[in-house]
């Protein structure tokens, strides 16, 4: 609640937060707010422009562009939530893990992860994809294996910080179970540190899922992505420069907001962390 206030007093961070929360109830409501099928295939209005009927007019199928990005928002902002959340939760629980037991066990996740951290993200994201196939279920399962690594090193970074403190080794000396020391002293301070990260590496996702539907590696024709539109659109790109322009400032916009919210969160949680 301490947070959320102080968000709230945070001009930048509530506007950010005000953008993307209305984006997420547009993607919810799309069925009940969008005018036509973002599917529906009608020729005669080819590349018609802006109008009553069409907002933002349709693209070289005839599909109602307006429509498409609602759907769009499903496909782009939604997936990439959810590979966050997997990804937090799996980096999570090994990161705590290896940062309590130590040992021979936190060697072994150590130079796991350091083989994984080892290759180039993007290089590692489309050789998984290469080797799994085309669709979007394999792009949320390498952006997954291609991050749970550094979430990992950084959890383990806090909790050995937090081990060290005086309740903690308090709770240790009186024979206090490890899930209660982890669940109750652990969790909650490395919380923060998880939803400032969270919030920053969303738009690097988002970025990824649309990159990889660009060149045809990610969400397949005809469902409605951001990154499929820019790719369908980029042939006209000089004829009819406004079908590449709607997606890419949809694409601008969210991503931009995830940043400017994760650094308002990490100088709201760390205020030693702002800059001058």
């Amino acid at each position: 609640m301490n947070v959320l206030k102080q968000v709230c007093k945070n001009k930048a961070a509530l506007c950010c937060l005000i953008i993307i929360a209305t984006i997420i109830i547009l993607g919810i409501l799309a069925p009940y707010i969008a005018p036509f099928d973002p599917n529906k295939v009608r020729i005669i209005r080819k590349y018609a422009p802006m109008s009553a009927q069409h907002w933002l007019g349709c693209d070289h199928l005839g599909r109602d562009i307006f429509s498409r990005l609602l759907y769009g928002i499903r496909s782009t902002l939604f997936l990439s939530l959810l590979t966050m959340i997997i990804t937090i939760v799996i980096g999570a629980i090994i990161g705590l893990i290896s940062g309590y037991k130590r040992g021979k066990l936190d060697e072994c996740i150590m130079r796991l992860c350091d083989i994984m951290l080892s290759f180039p993200s993007q290089v590692m994201i489309l050789a998984i994809v290469g080797v799994l196939g085309v669709g979007i279920e394999n792009v949320i399962i390498a952006n997954i294996m291609v991050k749970w690594a550094w979430y990992s090193r950084m959890i383990r970074s806090s909790v050995i910080k937090y081990s060290r403190k005086n309740y903690i080794l308090f709770s240790r000396a009186i024979g206090a179970p490890h899930s209660f020391i982890i669940r109750r002293h652990l969790l909650p301070n490395v919380m923060s540190e998880l939803v400032v990260l969270a919030t920053l590496d969303t738009g690097w996702v988002i970025l990824n899922i649309s990159a990889l539907s660009f060149i045809g590696l990610g969400i397949q024709a005809p469902t409605p992505e951001w990154g499929l539109m820019l790719s369908e659109a980029k042939n006209v790109m000089m004829q009819h420069p406004m079908q590449m322009l709607y997606p890419g400032i949809a694409i601008l916009i969210v991503v931009a907001a995830f940043n400017m919210l994760g650094d308002c969160l990490r100088d709201i949680l760390d205020p030693k962390e702002k800059t001058a």
